[in-house]
């Protein structure tokens, strides 16, 4: 199972995720059944520890299917470390970890790096990266793309710019220094988040996408997703980008991005699955949901992957990580979702990653 502080608000918010899909999976009768959707309930024989690293954007959703699938598979604990995506797919190249979490695709001049050879991409859910203030005052706000790109790399300075206020007729914005607030490791947050100012504001944005960047002098940074939302939340005048669980977690404000039908969309989950929904599926399994056309799709949403090795060189992890996948893909797996404030896959992605898990190659 994965070891976690019971005193963290995610934690907590995970057991009251847990607590709901029992219910809801007790009521449908999915613990004595299977469907064609994937749901995967019976036990496993095998016994074996997983470990793995990376996102801390789909930690959440990690933490309680780890722990819904340990209490069907007692045999087979999964230990997930965080650390952000670029340590998920450094640990994974060195094959410290079993599997990795990444928001962010591996680049090409990276993939000699893994030493165990061919690497799958399995999305799992996917969210909104919010845009979270801590204004005192200012409970709703309006941003466009160029307004955000001019205010993380610097050049909106304060919290009543002609630029803020042109789009919030009527909010009292006011004269405070604007503190950024940014991820301190790489991080596929980071990556996604600079990819939309990148393709939204493209004459604006100037500090290019990358999972780190060089933010102005007198940013602030955080530790994971987690990092950056507490940052916020205790600094007056902050802004910084936060995925919308650990956002909604840490009672965060959010403000309502102008998409690219020109409509201000605040960050929720039908936001999310609508811009997934215009997504293009590659063969591989990855997408970019950024950007995407749709009266209501919200423009910042993240992908998010667990990638592994096609080749498994251990029985058991391999078919314990086929396991586990299985149930994550499956039904039962994709319930969590919602309650934990991911967006599941569309039925359509759902299918396709259930068919890629053939591709995992286990020893006899």
């Amino acid at each position: 199972m994965l070891s976690v502080s019971l005193t963290s608000p995610r934690v907590a918010r995970g057991a009251i995720v847990l607590v709901a899909v029992a219910t809801l999976l007790a009521a449908c009768g999915s613990s004595s059944k299977s469907s064609n959707s994937g749901s995967s309930s019976s036990s496993s024989n095998v016994s074996a520890t997983l470990n793995g690293s990376g996102s801390t954007f789909q930690q959440a959703f990690n933490q309680a299917a780890i722990q819904a699938f340990h209490d069907k598979n007692s045999g087979i604990t999964i230990n997930y470390a965080g650390g952000g995506s670029g340590k998920g797919k450094t640990d994974l190249q060195t094959k410290t970890v079993d599997f990795a979490g990444t928001d962010s695709t591996v680049k090409s001049a990276d993939l000699p790096k893994y030493q165990g050879g061919t690497i799958l991409y399995f999305p799992t859910v996917a969210g909104p990266i919010t845009v979270s203030y801590n204004v005192s005052g200012v409970d709703k706000l309006q941003l466009s793309a160029d307004t955000i790109a001019k205010i993380f790399q610097g050049q909106i300075k304060t919290w009543n710019d002609p630029a803020i206020a042109a789009e919030n007729p009527g909010v009292n914005l006011p004269n405070k220094d604007i503190t950024i607030v940014h991820r301190a490791e790489a991080s596929g947050t980071t990556s996604n988040f600079t990819k939309f100012l990148n393709t939204a504001a493209p004459t604006t944005w100037k500090l290019g996408s990358s999972d780190t960047v060089n933010w102005p002098s007198g940013s602030q940074s955080g530790q994971g997703n987690a990092g950056v939302a507490t940052a916020v939340k205790g600094t007056d005048g902050a802004v910084g980008y936060v995925d919308y669980s650990d956002a909604v977690a840490s009672g965060l404000k959010f403000a309502s991005i102008k998409n690219k039908a020109g409509n201000y969309i605040a960050p929720t989950l039908s936001g999310a699955t609508d811009a997934l929904a215009a997504s293009t599926i590659k063969p591989d399994l990855t997408y970019n949901p950024i950007w995407t056309s749709g009266a209501q799709a919200y423009p910042i949403t993240s992908p998010t992957w667990i990638i592994l090795y096609e080749k498994q060189t251990d029985k058991n992890k391999g078919t314990a990580l086929k396991d586990f996948l299985t149930f994550v893909l499956g039904s039962d797996g994709q319930a969590l979702a919602n309650p934990a404030n991911y967006a599941a896959l569309p039925s359509s992605l759902q299918q396709m990653a259930q068919a890629q898990l053939s591709k995992i190659q286990i020893p006899a």
